[in-house]
């Protein structure tokens, strides 16, 4: 029996990945403001006990979760002019603007009760209008490409963009806004920069979230579309959608390996201030040069993530780098422990950059791997029930990353609880088993729900041959049907092979 020879690869314009990815920058600027610097900013600065302030951000993430695959099951049955995604993703940015703004300025004089009930109330306020962007705007990335390698590079410029909403986010408050003076030696403990700060953080995400919804815009045309048949949305329908995506195993041990890893995210995230500001007693000039090791490690994701997929099944991927991902923060807090390090260690902040270098970098690769398995999943859903769920598929994974990191946050304003961290602590004056209670929690503790989720990231089955039998099922039932594809339109061959992550010599194709 002879077989044709592969298709070419489909490739995409530099500047459909570039405003595509360009859309997670400011959906991190947002996320990144909360889980980084609203619950210190309450806790720590406004004074409200820190398992409240965890409470808070957990009801937010709970709420927001369960609107994830609503949205989602919506977004893939939408018929406009503007397609099943755009609709949501212009609509989005003014409100999340606005509630962001509200988070980080509550009324003066606040009741406890009350400053919680605000905090609660405009942080859900924000992720829900969030969901009605991030969730068609992440089914539009797995939707752009049927690719097995393009999808990988696709979804790394969405992972870069997320790491520079971030990172950007971070360098420009330690720099600029949180700066230290006389009255206020670390600048985070400083009331006064928090509410011209998240003005500032609206403007931006804004302008960023219109600037990718516009400018993708030329992609509808070629994009999938709800079948004639299909009925509209409905309760009924949302049920039946979940119901579909939960038959399939590869999505399950997916989701459930997030789920366990969004517990250790989560948890970390609460508790990364506290370690840098009290532990290891650095300045807020000094925890901006992080940023460092962010860079390196993305930068790097971003390179090798695609050449990895086209060496190793993505399986063996994110089997390696959940691990390394789980071990590599918690080594410094192990040698703290150990007396090997301390605040006084010279050279120290090279030293913890220089780990979170390889922790970053395999946040990076993993993260790009499972964003571009759930869009083979999406393949393997529409050979079998005729439907393309890439809104579903994304948004239910999302709904587990919210509950569980709704269950980590929970557990950081648990644990300040537990181990007696004071409110309005002073860095140096902390007892030192506190201190050493807090390192264990964000080290060693945490660690363990990231490599419960190597174990199911082992179940995943779809391997590149299974990717590509399941691929050419589907162009032949698409073909008995009658049904045309549109092509992307023309590749800019002199700009894309400047900056393509692959035009450098890599690993053969195998």
């Amino acid at each position: 029996m002879s077989t044709s020879a592969p298709a070419a690869p489909e490739r995409l314009r530099l500047d459909t990945k570039f405003f595509f990815g360009i859309g997670s920058a400011a959906e991190s600027i947002a996320l990144y403001s909360v889980s980084a610097f609203a619950m210190f900013y309450y806790n720590q600065v406004l004074g409200l006990p820190a398992e409240l302030a965890g409470l808070a951000i957990s009801a937010s993430l709970v709420l927001d979760g369960i609107s994830d695959p609503l949205v989602g099951s919506l977004s893939d049955r939408t018929r406009s002019r503007l397609g099943r995604r755009h609709p949501y993703m212009l609509a989005a940015p003014i409100p999340i603007g606005l509630s962001l703004i509200a988070i980080f300025n509550p009324p003066a004089e606040m009741s406890q009760w009350a400053l919680f009930a605000w905090f609660a109330l405009s942080v859900t306020l924000m992720r829900q209008f969030m969901t009605f962007f991030n969730t068609p705007h992440l089914a539009l990335g797995g939707e752009l490409s049927s690719d097995y390698l393009e999808r990988s590079k696709v979804m790394s410029w969405n992972n870069f963009f997320t790491w520079a909403g971030a990172a950007g986010t971070a360098f420009f408050a330690l720099s600029y806004v949180f700066k230290a003076t006389p009255e206020y030696p670390r600048g985070l403990l400083n009331p006064e920069p928090y509410g011209p700060f998240a003005w500032g953080l609206a403007a931006v995400a804004i302008t960023i979230l219109f600037a990718s919804a516009w400018f993708t815009r030329d992609q509808i045309p070629r994009l999938p579309k709800p079948a004639e048949n299909l009925p509209k949305f409905s309760p009924l329908e949302f049920f039946n959608d979940i119901a579909k995506v939960m038959r399939n195993f590869n999505y399950l041990w997916l989701l459930i390996a997030f789920f366990f890893l969004s517990m250790m995210i989560g948890m970390r995230a609460g508790l990364n201030l506290y370690m840098g500001t009290f532990y290891w007693q650095l300045t807020s000039e000094e925890l901006r040069w992080f940023i460092l090791g962010s860079a390196s490690g993305y930068i790097a994701g971003f390179i090798f993530a695609a050449r990895l997929h086209r060496r190793f099944d993505k399986r063996m991927t994110m089997i390696v780098w959940s691990v390394v991902y789980s071990i590599a923060p918690a080594v410094p807090n192990i040698l703290g422990q150990l007396g090997v390090l301390g605040a006084q260690t010279p050279n120290l902040l090279g030293i913890l950059v220089a780990f979170s270098v390889v922790s970053y970098a395999s946040a990076s690769v993993l993260s790009i791997t499972v964003m571009s398995a759930l869009a083979d999943i999406a393949d393997e859903n529409e050979l079998k029930f005729g439907l393309r769920q890439e809104g579903v598929l994304y948004a239910t994974r999302s709904l587990a990353a919210k509950v569980d990191q709704a269950i980590g946050a929970l557990v950081a304003g648990l644990v300040l609880l537990w181990i007696a961290f004071p409110a309005k602590a002073v860095p140096g004056e902390v007892p030192a088993g506190v201190i050493g209670n807090l390192a264990l929690w964000d080290g060693v503790l945490a660690a363990i729900p990231g490599l419960i989720a190597a174990g199911f990231y082992a179940r995943y089955g779809i391997t590149r041959a299974k990717y590509e039998e399941t691929k050419a099922q589907i162009a032949a039932k698409r073909a008995a049907a009658g049904e045309t594809v549109t092509p992307p339109p023309p590749l800019v061959a002199q700009i894309e092979g400047v900056v393509d992550i692959d035009a450098a010599p890599g690993p053969a194709k195998t």
